[in-house]
């Protein structure tokens, strides 16, 4: 059988328990047994070897039988249980009892694994059901042995089956599945430029995946260096060193994918290193391999899911700034996505010791989202203005199960080559058109499964990474639509600083003009600090005293309000002076509260009054006409006035501001944290901005004639319509 009839074998237990398990939980029967039986038949050369060798040292009294016992099964893992499947099944009325004897049987490290699982309580409700032996006979049918099904064949089947789980459960896949094809491309990007530093004799390299669901990045990774890319047997594209000591290493907070990924990982292994690599937990809240550094790192992390689980010890890491892992700022708490490339960026190897490379693929929020100053732009700007991000792929949309949005594949290093120093690329592999269901960089799929509907085949990922390595800015690639031939741009190359850019306050003066005319007298009578007058904190009779006070010196400043002139008055300082003589003149002692009450209930906004000015002269900027103004960021130096404002931002403001608005200035108060210049720096990468292409309207001869079709169809029905009621 292949693959894909595996699954739809294995898959078909579902019809045997159905009726005692919810379609959610199919996985508790079928993921753990899939296992088991990979590792029975894995196990099944050398049984009789380990329980002869368990035998002779049990009678040498050792206490540690690990290693030899290790040693006599091949592998990093064993079983000491006299039963496998076939003897399991001969005993049917203990098969329970006999199937937790044989789980028990497994050397502590696999029995770690299966523990994740929560096997024990399934086997239970299997047997209550009366359905455990027909289950495991069912596995037992299946032959999972090695030279059966291969390693790489097994962790497709694995993660076909997860895949259909979180189908069932009408869950996120995404978190713990990313297609095959989109793997490949993701490790050819990551190993990009690295070809002679890994056929170096003698080559240690260390890869490294923070979420890796069930193990594919990581073995895949490995394949492309040591084994080369097969399908369907033929070498698609040779090892680049088969000799080269590959090390993986790897985190998973999913316990059923963990313990998937780490059985794979024990089986490929016969040492058992990369399995012992590989940890169960949350990535951002405890990070197992806390001061270790990796060449290379690769991830999918969740998209758009929240790290409120996390928030606390995140959050404290954040506090401790360098030293801790997201030491720029924290993204929203509904996206966790970035937190995850901090994470790999605190993984990296330092260029000293050779540096680093890093393939993540996110969705298009951690591009643009949040504004100058916010998590997500610091987060941003530390990647850039390190000078760390080396190209963005636009990948094609509909390419995996879950969701059809659009994904980027970020490609960061800390190892630029010197032509990409202070650069970025972008790539737009996105382009398929959906009139002949082609795309420039993907092909429809025969077969849908679930939302993804395209895939990326070999060839066309080699020409993406073509784009990579030839580096050209404005290059193209031809498309053809209705007999017409047309290029695209598919490559652009931007400084660093083309994404940055300085967000600065720009005011304007306030100008109020003031009337004591019966429509604002009235709406002093509303006032907050007018009806405060006439409230007290006291209790008793001395709260009453406040209040009778309060009430008399309202009716006071009505009085004085109501005698005062109607015509408008368009300064303020001298409405103020009337008011104060008025006063004065009246026997009221106007409170600054009181003062307050009047001056905004009598003052409306007038561009034709006088600039109202503070206490020291200044102009008082107005609140509702403030703005803001993105400045971009200059590739080179900016000098700065005595004010802290950089030459680029007055320049800006000269150019684009002042011949509009020439009463505004800019408020030099607002300045960024980290540089102390007048504006917030923020950095985004819109990335379809540049490559965006004019698509002009249909003429309207067309469009007219498409609607006289549509109103003859409508007629046409109506009188079919009309004829049928007739008769």
């Amino acid at each position: 059988m292949n693959h894909n009839e595996i699954v739809s074998f294995l898959w078909g237990v579902a019809d045997l328990i159905r009726d005692t398990f919810k379609r959610g939980k199919y996985q508790d029967v079928i993921l753990p047994l899939t296992v088991l039986r990979r590792l029975d038949c894995v196990l099944a050369g050398t049984k009789e070897t380990v329980l002869a060798k368990q035998a002779e040292l049990r009678d040498k009294k050792l206490e540690n039988l690990d290693p030899q016992l290790r040693k006599a099964a091949g592998f990093a893992f064993y079983n000491t249980s006299r039963y496998d499947f076939e003897k399991l099944l001969a005993d049917a009325p203990d098969l329970a009892k006999n199937l937790r004897n044989y789980i028990a049987g497994f050397s502590p490290n696999m029995r770690e694994v299966i523990e994740k699982f929560d096997f024990d309580n399934t086997i239970s409700k299997l047997d209550e059901a009366g359905l455990l032996f027909q289950v495991l006979e069912r596995f037992k049918k299946v032959d999972l042995h090695p030279s059966r099904i291969d390693n790489a064949t097994m962790g497709t089947i694995f993660e076909e089956l997860i895949r259909k789980f979180n189908e069932a459960l009408n869950e996120n896949p995404g978190e713990h599945f990313t297609p095959r094809d989109v793997v490949h491309l993701m490790v050819d990007l990551m190993l990009a430029g690295d070809a002679e530093l890994i056929r170096r004799p003698g080559v240690v390299a260390t890869v490294y995946d923070p979420c890796c669901g069930s193990g594919g990045m990581l073995m895949i990774s490995k394949e492309h260096i040591t084994s080369g890319l097969r399908k369907n047997g033929e070498l698609l594209s040779p090892a680049i060193n088969e000799q080269a000591e590959l090390h993986l290493f790897g985190q998973e907070v999913n316990p059923e994918t963990w313990a998937v990924s780490k059985s794979d990982l024990f089986m490929k292994d016969p040492s058992g290193r990369d399995a012992d690599n590989l940890f169960y937990g949350s990535t951002l809240a405890n990070d197992r391999h806390r001061g270790i550094n990796f060449d290379y790192l690769i991830a999918n992390p969740p998209y758009g899911k929240d790290w409120k689980r996390d928030e606390t010890d995140v959050r404290a890491e954040h506090e401790r700034g360098a030293a801790g892992r997201f030491p720029p700022g924290l993204p929203r708490i509904s996206d966790g996505q970035l937190l995850f490339l901090l994470h790999m960026l605190a993984h990296a190897k330092d260029p000293a010791e050779g540096g680093s490379r890093i393939a993540i693929i996110m969705n298009g929020s951690p591009l643009f989202t949040g504004d100058a100053a916010s998590g997500e732009s610091e987060i941003r700007r530390f990647i850039l203005e390190n000078d760390w991000l080396e190209a963005l792929i636009a990948l094609p949309e509909q390419l995996f199960y879950n969701t059809g949005i659009a994904t980027y594949v970020w490609v960061v290093t800390n190892r630029k080559a010197p032509e990409r120093k202070g650069k970025v690329q972008l790539i737009d592999s996105s382009h398929f058109d959906q009139d002949t269901k082609t795309g420039l960089f993907c092909a429809a799929m025969r077969k849908s499964l679930g939302d993804k509907r395209r895939e990326i085949p070999y060839a066309k990922a080699q020409d993406i990474l073509k784009i990579l390595a030839d580096y050209t800015d404005g290059d193209t690639r031809t498309v053809t639509k209705d007999g017409k031939t047309e290029e695209i741009v598919v490559s652009r190359i931007f400084p660093t600083t083309h994404f940055g850019f300085r967000k600065i306050t720009v005011e304007r003066p306030l100008r109020l003009s003031f009337q004591a005319s019966p429509e604002r007298v009235a709406q002093l009578q509303a006032e907050k600090g007018f009806l405060a007058l006439a409230t007290s904190k006291k209790k008793g009779e001395a709260g009453a005293r406040d209040i009778s006070e309060g009430r008399a010196l309202q009716e006071k400043i009505c009085d004085l309000v109501n005698d005062l002139p109607e015509e408008p008055f368009p300064d303020r300082v001298e409405f103020d002076k009337l008011l104060t003589l008025a006063a004065r003149h009246a026997g009221v002692k106007l409170t600054a509260p009181a003062r307050k009450a009047i001056l905004a209930a009598l003052g409306e906004r007038d561009e034709n009054a006088e600039i109202c000015t503070n206490g020291d002269g200044t102009p008082e900027p107005d609140p509702e006409l403030r703005d803001t103004e993105s400045v971009p960021l200059p590739p080179g130096p900016d000098p700065v006035d005595d004010e802290g404002i950089p030459a680029s931002v007055q320049a800006f403001f000269d150019r684009e501001v002042l011949p509009h608005v020439p009463d505004a200035w800019i408020n030099t108060s607002k300045r960024d944290e980290r540089d102390g210049l007048v504006g917030l720096v923020g950095y985004e990468i819109n990335f379809n901005r540049y490559f965006y292409r004019y698509t002009p309207p249909r003429p309207l001869e067309e469009i007219e004639a498409d609607i006289r079709t549509i109103e003859d169809d409508i007629l046409r029905m109506l009188a079919e319509v009309t004829a049928a009621g007739r008769v």
